[in-house]
């Protein structure tokens, strides 16, 4: 019995090893790619460039800013839809469904979890654009207010089961003793239950974020990819994952282009990254308390 516990333990340790050498391995791969660019354009340049034109013959620009520009005005309007609908469904599945209801809805929020992401595409490039376009007669019919609706659908089934399970991890006492007070069960939820879960609420928020930046096929198939720098929803602009999907495919190996696209790479890796370390951090501190 004892030799088998430290087998079991020697597997569990290589595993955690692996997984932290798998880690530290992509960083270091990214950041030998992305060092070319960086002995020909200057970090800055790279950042706050307002042109992203690598595959230029004559001027190639290599400035990141339009893509990234891009990236946040999809995930921001992605998140203004969805944090508000998946909390409801959140305190909805926790605090108010019975019975089989509950079940069935966690049952289609895992369903919408698991449909891929170039389905979610398809419905973006075919039904959501054509809609869109009728309604609010947009000039281009791909655009980031497009991508952004699909991307909320995407990011739902995340916040909503992390919210929720933040939501029934508050003590049923909370509850009682609200009860018992004379408040009423809405009032309850309100100052008591919400107030308790506020830490978890925002970790499954910035785990949304986390997927929602990441999110490639949909968004290349919904925004119409144009790297310009725009706050209108309604043109067209393209994200950081879509810029490296699209061009690495045809991109020269070992050129300058090719370098920056990695460079990007390492951009998006570096802003997953500190997104999922702050909800760690948050989600820790609250564990403590």
């Amino acid at each position: 019995m004892r030799r088998g516990e430290k087998l079991i333990e020697a597997l569990l340790l290589a595993s955690a090893s692996a997984s932290i050498i798998f880690f530290l391995s992509i960083i270091v791969f990214l950041i030998k790619e992305s060092l070319p660019l960086f002995a020909a354009v200057s970090p800055m340049k790279f950042l706050f460039g307002t042109v992203w034109n690598p595959a230029s013959a004559i001027n190639p620009r290599y400035g990141v800013l339009p893509l990234l520009s891009g990236s946040l005005l999809v995930v921001g309007i992605a998140l203004v839809i969805a944090i508000p609908i998946s909390l409801a469904s959140a305190i909805y599945l926790s605090e108010i469904a019975e019975g089989h209801v509950g079940t069935i809805l966690r049952g289609i929020l895992e369903l919408l979890a698991g449909v891929p992401s170039v389905v979610y595409g398809f419905i973006a490039l075919v039904i959501l654009s054509g809609l869109l376009h009728s309604l609010l007669h947009t000039t281009y019919r791909l655009n980031a207010l497009n991508g952004a609706l699909i991307l909320s659908i995407m990011i739902l089934p995340t916040i909503t089961s992390i919210a929720s399970d933040a939501i029934s991890s508050i003590p049923k006492e909370f509850r009682e003793a609200s009860l018992a007070l004379g408040a009423t069960r809405w009032q309850t939820i309100r100052n008591i239950v919400l107030p308790s879960a506020k830490r978890g609420i925002i970790v499954a928020s910035m785990l949304g974020v986390g997927r929602a930046i990441g999110e490639t096929m949909a968004v290349l198939m919904a925004t119409g990819n144009s790297p310009i720098i725009t706050l209108n929803p309604l043109r067209s602009v393209e994200t950081m994952t879509a810029a490296i999907a699209i061009e690495m495919g045809e991109v020269v190996y070992g050129s300058l282009h090719y370098h920056a696209l990695f460079a990007v790479g390492l951009l998006l890796f570096i802003i997953s990254l500190l997104i999922n370390l702050s909800a760690i951090h948050l989600g820790y501190r609250g564990e403590t308390r």
